[in-house]
């Protein structure tokens, strides 16, 4: 990629906008949920929930570290980051003692966290594992939801090859912890083969960064997660019924890639759009955060919402109409009803 000059290129001083999140543990009758939270109690609320085995600084950090996407968000947004039981920063193990959750007890902590910050309908933004769970929160509470943003989601029951697959790594989690084999499958589900690396090329930085994060986490509530998703129901024939706004991103190289083109399937099309990323894998926000901008700006269009304009764009931004496809900017795309269009962002060498 060509080096930019300071003429044609965003300045954002990051730590000057990047407070300390406040660190709150709430208890809910299912245990205790730990949610960080970033910016103005006073807007709109963005929940987030990440996949198996991450936390949102490992699942949301590279695209919220985009200055176009940081100013976008927290401009409209406070940020709840809720972390599945046990997955926070610095997490204790579980008591073995404690019984392993469903995803719906999952769901049910969820509006218990809204409960105790007093919120009403907040906007969703889930990856993969914690896009099922977002989607029957907003299933089961959806007076709750204003629209989900779902990155690489499941919806349907494990096929027989998952549930197994997911059973041995299961049993690498109780019996040998995080180990290199896990870790190795887990990366496989995250991220595609092009930056995991092989014998030709190195590991990308994102990668290794994801590796050391794993390392962190305690490998028996890792395994209570699986747990509860691997005996997750099929929730498909409900998605008719959703009538917020939904918007779906999912890399062309994500093993849950047909998963993604299942759900946007059974969604209302008035009201969802698809976005497909190409050469990327399901872990969209840390692979391909910029590919998201655009779709995101134009999906909180819809609410009344956008992005501050103090905030300078480049002609070579990611936030160039160059970028991206010219469906995205139909009528239906901007206003109550989505398109559901198929967006393929090429990767810039």
């Amino acid at each position: 990629m060509a080096d930019s000059t300071p003429s044609d290129s965003v300045s954002v001083d990051m730590d000057a906008f990047s407070p300390s999140p406040k660190e709150h543990i709430v208890r809910t009758y299912h245990g205790p949920v730990s949610v960080a939270v970033y910016g103005d109690p006073d807007k709109p609320a963005l929940i987030t929930y990440p996949d198996l085995a991450l936390n949102y600084v490992s699942c949301f950090q590279g695209f919220l570290f985009c200055p176009e996407a940081y100013y976008l968000l927290l401009h409209n947004f406070c940020i709840y980051h809720i972390s599945p039981p046990g997955h926070e920063l610095g997490a204790a193990s579980i008591d073995p003692d404690y019984p392993i959750l469903s995803v719906d007890d999952l769901a049910d902590q969820i509006v218990e966290v809204l409960n105790f910050f007093g919120l009403g309908a907040v906007m969703c933004m889930g990856v993969t594992a914690g896009a099922y769970v977002l989607t029957l929160f907003a299933m089961k509470y959806r007076q709750r939801v204003l629209g989900l943003i779902l990155v690489s989601p499941l919806c349907k029951e494990p096929s027989w090859t998952e549930w197994l697959y997911n059973k041995v790594v299961s049993n690498l989690l109780y019996f040998y912890g995080m180990c290199g084999v896990v870790k190795e499958i887990l990366l496989k589900r995250y991220f595609s083969k092009e930056i995991r690396g092989g014998a030709q090329l190195p590991e990308s930085d994102i990668v290794k960064a994801c590796r050391r994060s794993l390392d962190e986490r305690q490998s028996l509530n890792v395994w209570r997660f699986l747990e509860a998703i691997n005996g997750r129901p099929d929730i498909s024939e409900g998605l008719r019924k959703l009538h917020c706004r939904s918007l779906i991103f999912v890399g062309d190289m994500s093993p849950f890639h047909s998963e993604a083109l299942h759900i946007t399937s059974k969604l209302d099309r008035r009201f969802s759009a698809l976005v497909e990323v190409q050469a990327c894998g399901s872990m969209v926000t840390e692979e391909q955060p910029h590919a998201m901008l655009i779709p995101i700006e134009y999906f909180l269009m819809g609410y009344g919402m956008y992005r501050p304009s103090k905030l300078s764009v480049s002609p070579r931004s990611p936030l160039s109409p160059s970028c991206i496809s010219p469906e995205l900017y139909s009528p239906e795309s901007m206003g109550l009803k989505l398109k559901p269009i198929k967006t393929r962002i090429s990767v810039e060498i």
